[in-house]
């Protein structure tokens, strides 16, 4: 019920802020495979990341998406446009139907044919659907590890049971790629 203080419209005036204020910190920039809900079109959301890394993000942090072949493309937009930070695949383990239809309903996130089959399938059992969720996104980790990217940030919403189980399922996939 607070009215919020307008220093920061944009994300953009922020880094500012913090590169001038507290330029020892490293920061992180939202960005969105589909491009961001209220942004107009793709390319004008490639734009607004553009202004992030040039206010002075050194990071992208992608939004969450189930759909590992639009985050290639997306990297392709972001690689086209020159923009070469680093970016970290936003990947949340749906282990609860419900949660599914929530997160989708804020970020609008397209899903998969076969992750709907999937919940369909699993979800009205909340420990199949847990499992399920867990080995939909140890999978999509695994893809992104085989096509070369390597910054991964799992939203675990506060589960760390849920976090504990996708490491301990890409262990041995880490350990290869780090003693390669």
């Amino acid at each position: 019920g607070v009215e919020p203080l307008k220093d920061f419209r944009y994300a953009t005036d922020l880094i500012e802020f913090i590169k001038e204020e507290a330029p020892q910190f490293d920061i992180i920039g939202a960005c969105y495979p589909e491009g961001h809900p209220e942004s107009p079109s793709l390319a004008a959301d490639i734009e607004n990341i553009r202004s992030k890394v040039d206010a002075g993000a050194q990071f992208l942090s992608t939004q969450m998406f189930f759909d590992n072949s639009l985050f290639y493309s997306y990297l392709n937009r972001l690689h086209a446009a020159g923009i070469d930070v680093p970016v970290l695949a936003g990947i949340m383990p749906i282990t609860n139907k419900r949660i599914l239809t929530r997160s989708l309903a804020m970020s609008g996130t397209a899903v998969p044919a076969r992750y709907i089959a999937m919940v369909d399938a699993y979800g009205d059992s909340p420990e199949a659907m847990k499992q399920a969720g867990i080995a939909y996104a140890t999978e999509q980790i695994l893809d992104l590890y085989a096509n070369g990217v390597r910054n991964v940030h799992v939203f675990a919403m506060n589960k760390p049971d849920v976090a504990k189980a996708i490491s301990e399922n890409i262990r041995p996939v880490l350990d290869y790629l780090n003693s390669k």
